[in-house]
């Protein structure tokens, strides 16, 4: 036990120091990240006490609409935390830089694990606090429970997130040991692809577009049947959700204590479970990821291929920095490996417009067509937001402690982080189009709509990624010992926050003008010179909002750097 303490004791002090120690920048930075936390978890509530109340004036289905919904948020958060569990295990159990020190010690390799496994669990289920408890919090405002529902909800929740941190710790363990270093590529492949079919089949199981059409189903019993499609006895989510929806209604049922022993007995053997199966597999794994990787030459050769181009088109200097990000970035398996799930992101992302029963909707097709394009614009910046706290934020850290042959090289330090900037706008602007591109066409939108929101994903990637490479240069980590957790610190949600609200000031700023040229369209009727200023306004200040997000960033960044 001595000695799994002092193995955690790095964690806990780093913890310590940040909140107890911070010094002066530090205590600023914690302001801004309470402010910007608390704005986060009050638009969060109010949009789930909104969607429950409007469930709740529905006669006959509130309540049943309400537990279904509870179901599925449970069903989403517990997968997501698994992915989330296998990612940082892999990082955390294999790839730290730390590792080889500490199994060279006289720790204990079950000591070893545990500890990891404890880092493994702080790392990623620190999600659920953020987004689920303003939900949770929704659900005992409408609902009014006792004290017993608070209770529940917290160590009910510990349960899913231990039994998630196991179920992801075993997928990886038995992943490395299947396949072997020399063969790493086909592993984060096989990985990629079992991510994006477990998401693929999370999404039909839950089957949104049948709840939206209760039109194919020939009685309300099977209607309601089919509403609760999510349940099944086999599920710990669904024991969570049947003991909290006893206690947001006050039921009593025997089956409540039944449910909580079973998600405690079931966390306590999947914790036993990995720890034995680490004892048989998880040193082999860690050895043979030690071991050096083969390169193909046909991979080299594109990789080769890549990096040329991108010295010629941005010149000498920028260029060798646009070089080496490419080689790096297609050299650690954990960084290109996600491009895979990210496929499988998108590919879910456009399913989800494709099955929307737009014939069904009270309200006129073109009219609810172009709504939810322009709806769908939000959506895309969200999405492009988090995938750039993933790749774009820790771009500068990336560098490590080489970062000092830049500062000492002839480079300036703008021409090194534009070149950063530039790198990875190109892919985020082929992203960013996809998405509403592709969801327009499916979406059936008018040409306007299909010009507007693709000119603004323009602006809005270029803001985006300006602001992940100006503040990752603002909160760097040069000695991080995964990458991965860059973007889990005070600078990588200080940008999830911000990009989110820029996102949403350029939605909102857009909405008038764009309403007033589709009426005017579908009225055919003209614009009057009010109308005109305002949308010219507006339109305005969409640029003027995307050019300080652009340049405020990477002025900043630049200065933090210098000095």
């Amino acid at each position: 036990m001595n000695s799994l303490l002092v193995l955690c004791r790095p964690r806990s002090l780093a913890v310590k120091n940040a909140f107890l120690r911070p010094g002066a920048g530090g205590r600023r930075r914690s302001i801004i990240m309470a402010v910007l936390g608390l704005l986060l978890f009050v638009g969060i509530f109010v949009l789930s006490c909104r969607v429950l109340l409007h469930f709740q004036s529905i006669a006959g289905l509130g309540d049943l609409l309400a537990r279904l919904l509870l179901s599925m948020i449970l069903l989403t958060f517990f997968s997501l935390l698994i992915f989330s569990n296998i990612i940082a295990a892999l990082s955390n159990l294999y790839l730290s830089k730390d590792l080889e020190l500490i199994h060279a010690s006289p720790a204990m390799t079950e000591e070893v694990f545990l500890s990891r496994a404890f880092q493994t669990v702080m790392d990623s289920s620190w999600m659920l606090a953020v987004f689920g408890i303003p939900v949770f919090m929704a659900y005992a405002y409408v609902f009014r429970p006792g004290p017993l529902y608070y209770i529940t909800l917290v160590h009910l929740s510990m349960t899913l997130v231990l039994i998630a941190a196991a179920t992801g710790i075993i997928i990886t363990m038995v992943l490395v040991h299947i396949f072997p270093a020399q063969g790493a590529r086909d592993f984060v492949a096989f990985l990629g692809v079992l991510m994006g079919i477990g998401i693929y089949v999370l999404f039909r199981f839950m089957k949104p577009e049948r709840l939206v059409n209760p039109d194919t189903f020939f009685t309300v019993a099977q209607y309601l049947n089919a509403l609760s499609a999510p349940r099944s006895p086999f599920l710990p989510t669904q024991w969570v959700a049947d003991s909290l929806w006893i206690c947001l209604k006050g039921i009593e049922d025997r089956s409540f204590l039944h449910e909580a022993f079973l998600a405690w007995s079931t966390a306590g053997a999947a914790g036993a479970v990995s720890l034995w199966i680490s004892s048989c597999i998880y040193f082999e794994g860690f050895s043979k990821s030690q071991e050096a990787k083969k390169r193909r030459h046909g991979a080299g050769m594109l990789l080769d291929g890549l990096a040329s181009a991108a010295s010629k088109i941005f010149g000498s200097e920028a260029g060798a920095v646009a070089a080496k990000e490419i080689r790096v970035f297609f050299r650690d398996n954990t960084q290109w490996s996600q491009l895979l799930l990210l496929g499988a992101l998108v590919a879910v992302y456009l399913y989800n417009f494709s099955v929307l029963p737009l014939d069904m909707s009270p309200i006129r097709v073109d009219f609810f067509q172009n709504q939810l394009a322009f709806l769908n614009l939000a959506l895309a910046g969200l999405v492009l937001a988090a995938v750039s706290a993933r790749f774009v934020f820790p771009a500068v850290s990336s560098e490590g402690e080489a970062y000092w042959i830049i500062r000492s090289s002839p480079l300036k330090v703008r021409c090194f982080l534009w070149a950063k900037f530039f790198i990875y706008l190109v892919p985020l602007l082929i992203l960013g189009e996809t998405l509403v591109i592709a969801t327009n066409r499916i979406m059936d939108a008018s040409f306007l709509m299909k010009g507007i929101t693709a000119v603004t994903m323009v602006l809005m990637v270029n803001g985006i990624t300006a602001m992940g490479i100006g503040l990752g240069a603002i909160y760097p980590d040069f000695r991080h010992q995964n990458i991965a957790q860059v973007a889990t610190g005070f600078g990588g949600m200080t940008y999830m926050i911000l990009s989110a609200m820029f996102v949403f000031v350029t939605v909102v700023l857009e909405a008038g003008p764009i309403y007033i040229l589709f009426m005017a369209k579908v009225r055919n009727a003209s614009i009057t010179h009010l109308q005109f200023l305002f949308i010219t306004t507006s339109f305005m200040g969409v640029i003027f909002l995307t050019a300080l997000a652009v340049y405020l960033p990477m002025k900043a960044g630049m200065k933090e750097l210098e000095q």
